[in-house]
């Protein structure tokens, strides 16, 4: 776990453990953004135009306006650095931006959806906080969700795994403040029910089944081309793959949605890859960075 969970918070906010179905909603263009980024642009040393990332993110339904003030919040954020060459204006990726997107390249291709090579080790996270430090209270439990946890109970959070705690409250100053541990459940407790107690299982099933309600279709999404699509799909799967607490497989039901959806998302993005490429080269304008 690095220190990107701020930027993620940005992005989209932190799902609640009972949170609703984000692919319901039109995803923010910062995340669209940053899919045609981490697919198009990471691992190349190149900056786009400004009018060119115009041009694709049009393509998703998403205006001049609503592109460029999101720009100008991605260069504040340090995801974004500008480079003007004459009169037009170049984006390229920050360090930052980089280890955003290498962490969710990570999510959906070496990760993935379904955890089944759990070996029984959970990380406990206990806290206590003065009642007075909201902020302080809201920030640790945005980087427990976002790093897999759930709530067992007041100030007792877990998650599946083993999860480097210290990297993950990195630079939140609450060291003095928590107690983590790591270890099985023994009788009379055991995984199934610590699951049932800390996740919403259901709602995290419900967030797949409307994935697959929206993709699992002979002609999925009505964008105008494979380019759109692509976006769309990336970045639709990856607002899933990022607030799955990735929940052992042996301890859900058996027609678990995350197996078919995933199973989809590969396919759909199989198909999509070479007419975005070829879409994406005829569109983009940019220059290469030394």
């Amino acid at each position: 776990m690095t220190r990107i969970d701020q930027v993620e918070a940005d992005m989209s906010s932190v799902a609640a453990p009972d949170g609703g179905d984000a692919v319901e909603s039109a995803p923010r263009p910062q995340s669209l953004m940053l899919s045609f980024f981490g697919i198009h642009v990471l691992g190349r040393q190149v900056a786009l135009s400004s009018a060119s990332i115009i041009d694709v993110l049009a393509r998703a339904g998403v205006g001049e306006d609503a592109v460029r003030s999101t720009l100008t919040r991605m260069v504040r954020r340090d995801l974004l650095e500008r480079h003007r060459r004459g009169r037009k204006m170049y984006f390229g990726l920050t360090p930052r931006a980089v280890e955003v997107l290498r962490d969710g390249h990570r999510r959906v291709w070496q990760t993935g959806a379904v955890n089944r090579a759990w070996d029984g080790t959970w990380t406990i996270v206990g806290f206590s906080l003065p009642d007075s430090w909201r902020r302080e209270r809201h920030d640790l439990r945005s980087r427990l969700l976002w790093g897999g946890f759930g709530p067992l109970q007041s100030g007792m959070w877990a998650a599946p795994g083993r999860v480097d705690i210290a990297a993950l409250v990195d630079g939140l100053g609450l060291e003095a403040h928590l107690k983590a541990f790591q270890g099985a459940a023994v009788e009379p407790t055991d995984a199934a029910r610590l699951i049932d107690a800390a996740f919403d299982v259901a709602g995290i099933a419900r967030r797949y089944q409307a994935f697959l309600a929206r993709w699992d279709r002979p002609e999925p999404v009505a964008e105008t081309d494979d380019l759109a699509r692509q976006l769309l799909l990336h970045t639709d799967w990856l607002d899933l793959v990022r607030r799955d607490p990735h929940l052992p497989a042996e301890h859900l039901p058996g027609d678990w949605p995350a197996v078919r959806a995933e199973k989809v998302f590969h396919s759909l993005a199989h198909r999509y890859e070479e007419p975005a490429r070829a879409g994406a080269a005829a569109i983009l304008d940019g220059i290469a960075l030394d």
